[in-house]
């Protein structure tokens, strides 16, 4: 059985864990508040800009538009947002998981992959794979549309330049302050996006549009890329919250649990110890008669 000092040293360093684990919680929750309002505030928007590139893309020719351009899938890039920082459960993992299963589903069709990290934990875990044609770390702290739009500027060069022929972005769409899902995104070629249900039917005529269609394509392409990468890096953003207040809450409770069994060990060695030394006493005496 461990000395009482042992036991009682234990039980104050998992209580000063504790305290650490609850104000992390704290910081996790305040920033997943101006987060999260960050990235429902950007929803409507992104699902405006979804609506006009819809009207837009419908009825274009694909072989006026280069970001457009469909041929044989040889290579493929792959996008993937994640945190910069850990102590945020399994949200990182997941979608590490994610981007090495599409990998080798990729690979098992003869296709070659390389990977663009968003975030440090990403290209921590992707280096070894040796795929990694480029990483931009320490950035998901404190991120703004100029960061989304050099990435989609980067990986659009690459498609035109034909060094890719498919690029998909991989993050972790938030979904509730529990739930966070990895999900995968095409970006090019750009796919002239559909709409479903209520939407398509009220849909009906042809639209005039000043400038030309093929004007205003060549402007919307670009910012549609920077839309889609800075939407994937806010939900991840809220969803890194929402998974390190979780995450520290269990930490925190499992302390509770932590201390309670220390204590009772506590209890049983000091029983112990007290039983040991009235022995001592009670011998003692005995030999003094």
């Amino acid at each position: 059985m461990p000395s009482l000092k042992e036991v009682k040293t234990k039980i104050s360093g998992v209580k000063k864990t504790s305290q650490i684990t609850k104000a992390m919680n704290m910081v996790a929750a305040a920033k997943l508040r101006g987060a999260q309002e960050k990235m429902e505030a950007f929803r409507p928007y992104t699902s405006k800009f979804n609506e006009a590139m819809s009207n837009l893309s419908a009825g274009a020719n694909p072989d006026q538009f280069p970001l457009m351009e469909t041929r044989e899938v040889k290579n493929v890039e792959l996008v993937v947002v994640t945190s910069d920082r850990g102590l945020c459960g399994s949200f990182n993992a997941n979608i590490i998981k994610q981007a090495l299963r599409m990998m080798e589903a990729y690979e098992k069709e003869g296709k070659t992959v390389n990977f663009v990290c968003v975030g440090k934990k990403a290209h921590q875990a992707l280096r070894k794979t040796g795929k990694v044609r480029k990483s931009y770390t320490a950035i998901m702290a404190h991120f703004q549309m100029f960061n989304a739009r050099e990435i989609a500027s980067d990986v659009a060069d690459q498609f035109l330049k034909g060094a890719c022929d498919k690029v998909e972005v991989l993050y972790s769409e938030f979904k509730s302050v529990a739930s966070q899902r990895p999900v995968a995104k095409q970006m090019l070629p750009v796919q002239p996006i559909e709409t479903e249900g209520e939407t398509a039917n009220k849909q009906s005529g042809d639209y005039i549009y000043e400038p030309s269609e093929e004007e205003i394509m060549d402007v919307l392409q670009p910012l549609y890329l920077n839309v889609v990468v800075y939407a994937a890096m806010l939900e991840v953003g809220a969803g890194e919250h929402a998974a390190r207040m979780t995450a520290m809450d269990n930490a925190t409770n499992a302390c509770k649990d932590i201390v309670s069994n220390l204590t009772v060990v506590y209890n049983k060695a000091r029983q112990a110890a007290v039983t040991n030394e009235l022995m001592d006493i009670v011998g003692g005496a005995e030999a003094l008669k």
